[in-house]
């Protein structure tokens, strides 16, 4: 989705995308004429905040960061919320968007409802963005994208896995949330959202989802993204149960003033362009 304006903006080829959740922000900002990244950052809130509170984050990350303050040629702002769902184009219609989203997402009747388009599999993801957000970003920047977190995760790992004969289960790690996407033999299986408060939860939604695919896990083939490392508590217990885990790899395109933690980190946010 685009939001545009008659402002004029000077050139520079220096793009910045931003991911915005209740846990956290990530910035991101790309010379695109050097295909070079310039600035690479994640800001943890210490809890989950409100969407009012986040916008008061966002404002002292800008007024802070030297970096981000600036002018760009492009601006992609990346919802990221459990508040959105697929529906297959065919049966897509635009007038009915609060009635996909109301059976599995709590909604407001105020809520602000728009949609994305993903080509890869023909379907549209129905989401609620963070409207607040939105505005302060047109205040500082006039025109710019935003898009739903899953609309870039699931069209870049079917992407990835177009040519793909087996099933795999991608697991994006942020704080206190993950995103799963499942693709069996090229085509999207299941995409969802989860919450988790401790390690058991975490691997609870893993089986749970592995047991309702009748997915063995002996065999699964697990990759995860994001924030997760090799050894740390996630990682081990998932391990206790699902023995084939692999790690995914951006294949970055772009190169790095500074390079980021590993090569599946801040996935969404670098695939974004």
């Amino acid at each position: 989705m685009a939001i545009t304006s008659n402002k004029d903006n000077k050139i520079l080829n220096k793009e910045l995308s931003i991911q915005i959740s209740l846990s956290g922000l990530s910035f991101c900002i790309l010379q695109r004429d050097s295909k070079t990244i310039t600035f690479l950052k994640t800001y943890w809130f210490e809890k989950k905040l409100n969407p009012f509170e986040v916008l008061d984050k966002l404002k002292h990350v800008f007024n802070s960061e030297n970096e981000l303050q600036s002018t760009f040629s492009n601006v992609i702002v990346i919802h990221s919320n459990e508040l959105s769902t697929l529906v297959p184009k065919a049966l897509f219609n635009e007038d009915a968007l609060a009635d996909y989203l109301k059976f599995n997402s709590k909604i407001l009747r105020s809520d602000f409802i728009t949609f994305d388009t993903i080509e890869a599999n023909d379907s549209v993801n129905v989401y609620v963005p963070y409207v607040n957000i939105n505005n302060f970003i047109y205040e500082l920047f006039g025109a710019f994208t935003y898009k739903h977190v899953s609309t870039v995760l699931i069209e870049q790992l079917l992407l990835t896995e177009k040519n793909a004969e087996r099933t795999k289960m991608y697991v994006n790690v942020s704080k206190g949330h993950f995103e799963m996407v499942v693709i069996d033999k090229s085509s999207l299986l299941l995409y969802n959202t989860f919450e988790f408060n401790s390690d058991e939860d975490f691997i609870y939604y893993i089986l749970f989802v592995s047991e309702q695919l009748g997915l063995n896990p002996e065999t699964l083939q697990l990759v995860f993204l994001g924030d997760i490392q090799h050894g740390d508590s996630l990682y081990n217990i998932t391990y206790k149960y699902i023995r084939h885990i692999d790690f995914g790899n951006r294949n970055d395109l772009y190169n790095f003033v500074e390079k980021p933690e590993n090569n599946y980190s801040n996935y969404t946010l670098l695939k974004s362009f």
